[in-house]
């Protein structure tokens, strides 16, 4: 692909877990604008999406793009519902520990290997502010949240288990590592934490066990 076009995206490769597979017979219009507007947004941030780009990476006109979305912010957030489903799928898909302290630290890893593969998709459907995004406390109290319910279980799951203190407020221990590890990542993607990827790993893995070890009776 010459450099700055976006002509040739399509088919798109997969990365990780994320992108979609669209070089099949099968995929419709809305499957590829999609696809399109994912690999735009993984690689360049929302600022690099525009129904322009997408358009011309489907092979479509820019008006073709309102027939399944009426908006340029409605593409964007089925991007990010539709990353959210993945990370959990991808989570509930994998052998897990039944002990909710381990789950948690897997839970930990797993959300900054995440947020370091894919920091442009991460910082959009995590910190960016968008119209649709979820709020604390009542869209998190109202389970509304497929990853901060994963966390919310497994701290409920720690109490039940008599490893964690039995007044905990689930949701607010869930946001405070959310908040934990949305603040570290923000601080390593704006290049404020001068570390390696591999020693910020580790020292996310060390503040959460601190977090996790506040919990405990």
């Amino acid at each position: 692909m010459a450099q700055g076009s976006t002509r040739v995206i399509l088919p798109i490769r997969r990365i990780g877990n994320v992108y979609l597979m669209v070089a099949m017979n099968d995929v419709t219009t809305k499957d590829r604008i999609t696809a399109a507007a994912t690999y735009l947004l993984t690689e360049h941030g929302a600022a690099g999406v525009s129904m322009r780009k997408v358009a011309a990476a489907v092979g479509i006109t820019p008006m073709a793009i309102y027939q399944y979305f009426p908006d340029r912010e409605t593409l964007l957030n089925a991007i990010a519902d539709a990353a959210f489903v993945e990370l959990v799928r991808r989570w509930e898909s994998a052998e897990r520990p039944t002990a909710a302290d381990e789950l948690l630290r897997e839970m930990l890893i797993d959300h900054v290997d995440f947020a370091l593969e894919h920091p442009r998709l991460y910082d959009y459907m995590f910190t960016e502010r968008r119209d649709q995004a979820r709020k604390f406390p009542a869209d998190f109290r109202a389970r509304k949240s497929p990853t901060l319910n994963l966390v919310a279980d497994a701290i409920t799951a720690g109490v039940d288990q008599q490893l964690f203190r039995a007044d905990t407020d689930i949701w607010e221990t869930s946001l405070m590592f959310a908040a934990l590890l949305h603040g570290l990542i923000q601080l390593h993607h704006g290049d404020r934490i001068g570390m390696p990827e591999q020693s910020f790993r580790a020292l996310c893995l060390r503040l959460g066990e601190r977090m996790i070890d506040e919990l405990r009776i």
